[in-house]
């Protein structure tokens, strides 16, 4: 056959739409729109390239003032799901009105950009026309003042809270905090609201307004939390979520939680237990649910509860003692404890975090007694060698240097893919005796970039 008197439009339109299906549909939208020919300008308007419009990693104004003077007009009825880089989000949302936008993913906020967008034109957006069909908003980075600007009496946007049956808010910025939670809270209900998230790894200091808001959803139906709070002496466990959650919603038939509460032990006349704290679960109908209590200081703790199967992808504080469980969503593990890790530890985390991506380690405690602290490959012979595949970023800037030798050492780890390095400058050098030991060279092999805690 001669290559040369085949042509795409030669194909039939089930072969093209597999080929555009595997392009970016930006790039099928702006490609194939107006070509003068109408068998592709059909084919770039099914609904799999214009439901989700995606603008996100864009560089070419050209394409962003056509988009908006021209694509998103022709497809507005269509559109369904918007995600977008803030710095577009005003011009595309006002570009024209959208009846069947039900989705907003707004990604790379940084705090101040969050303030500004949603308080100077995001209710501009939403008041701009009106959405018949809106019933989902999705914010990423929330901070205190969208809450108090958005869920009181007094918001320009009520009307719109009100038709919304699910909103989630998540917060992903570990270096920041959540503010005070002042106003968060009216006496209304929000009694169109089916399905409620809160995501949030940042700790909260007044757990009693996240009660309070919560309360205003009597008609939930799913809930998903997690939070970590702060500031409480007591431990969150089954009775607490039951008299300050459950007992006010009685529609709720779908759960999904994590919670966290740090508690100082210091002065307490008993000894947290983790039995007690799980049969509170039991207590409440939580049969597919359990805690952790890790005692991370001499006066403090960190206790958690949380149902089962973990449904997120980030986990603290986990000490020696966790449940014998698999965490198959979690790529965000920060290990702590008083006592040392010992080399069955870490087996223990890969078996039990197979996704695991990022891992901090918090422990000043030496390992000798995994023989950790000798750097002679001969010793760690009878260990069996922990493989960590997915592993990209290791930080043990806050670990004793057993943990680097751990990890380093690949007589003890295989990590294929770690590109990123957190460690104390004087005990990568011990480990690696100044980057000239055989046994550290493959783990050390791909990483680009490391960040050094000088030692003085």
């Amino acid at each position: 056959m001669n290559r040369s008197s085949i042509h795409l439009l030669d194909l039939p339109d089930e072969i093209l739409l597999i080929i555009l299906k595997r392009l970016n549909n930006i790039d099928v939208l702006y490609s194939l729109l107006d070509i003068n020919n109408g068998r592709l300008n059909i084919l770039a308007q099914e609904n799999t390239f214009i439901n989700t419009v995606k603008f996100i990693t864009i560089d070419d104004m050209c394409l962003i003032d056509r988009f908006c003077s021209d694509i998103l007009p022709r497809i507005h009825q269509n559109v369904k799901c918007f995600i977008i880089d803030p710095v577009f989000m005003e011009r595309i949302l006002l570009a024209t009105t959208y009846p069947n936008l039900n989705k907003l993913e707004i990604f790379h906020f940084q705090q101040q950009i969050v303030l500004n967008y949603f308080t100077v034109f995001m209710e501009r957006i939403l008041l701009a026309t009106t959405y018949p069909n809106l019933s989902k908003l999705k914010i990423f980075h929330f901070q205190q003042q969208i809450v108090l600007n958005y869920f009181t009496d007094e918001s320009s946007l009520q009307s719109i809270f009100e038709q919304i049956t699910n909103l989630i808010l998540v917060n992903h910025d570990q270096h920041g905090s959540i503010g005070l939670l002042k106003n968060y809270t009216t006496n209304d209900n929000l009694p169109n609201l089916k399905c409620f998230s809160l995501k949030s790894i940042c700790r909260f200091q007044q757990y009693d307004k996240i009660i309070l808001l919560l309360r205003r959803m009597s008609c939930l139906e799913q809930l998903t939390l997690y939070i970590h709070v702060k500031g409480r002496n007591r431990v969150l466990d089954g009775t607490c979520v039951q008299r300050d959650i459950l007992d006010y919603m009685p529609q709720l038939h779908s759960f999904t939680f994590y919670i966290g509460t740090y508690v100082n032990t210091i002065g307490l006349s008993y000894k947290l237990s983790n039995e007690d704290i799980r049969r509170t679960l039991t207590n409440i109908g939580q049969q597919h649910a359990t805690s952790i209590v890790n005692y991370v200081s001499t006066d403090k703790a960190a206790c958690s509860i949380f149902s089962l199967p973990f449904a997120f992808d980030y986990l603290e504080h986990l000490g020696n003692v966790f449940p014998n469980i698999v965490f198959s969503y979690v790529t965000y593990l920060l290990v702590e404890d008083d006592d040392p890790f010992k080399h069955e530890f870490f087996i223990r985390i890969a078996r039990s975090f197979p996704l695991l991506k990022y891992l901090r380690i918090f422990n000043i405690e030496s390992a000798v007694l995994c023989d950790l602290m000798t750097f002679e490959s001969g010793n760690s012979g009878s260990h069996s060698i922990v493989e960590y595949s997915d592993l990209t970023s290791l930080d043990v800037r806050y670990g004793h240097r057993d943990y680097v030798e751990q990890f380093l050492n690949e007589t003890k780890t295989y990590a294929p893919c770690l590109t990123e390095l957190g460690v104390v400058d004087i005990h990568l050098k011990t480990v690696t005796k100044n980057f000239t030991r055989d046994e550290t060279r493959h783990n050390c092999v791909k990483i680009i970039s490391d960040y050094l805690l000088w030692d003085h």
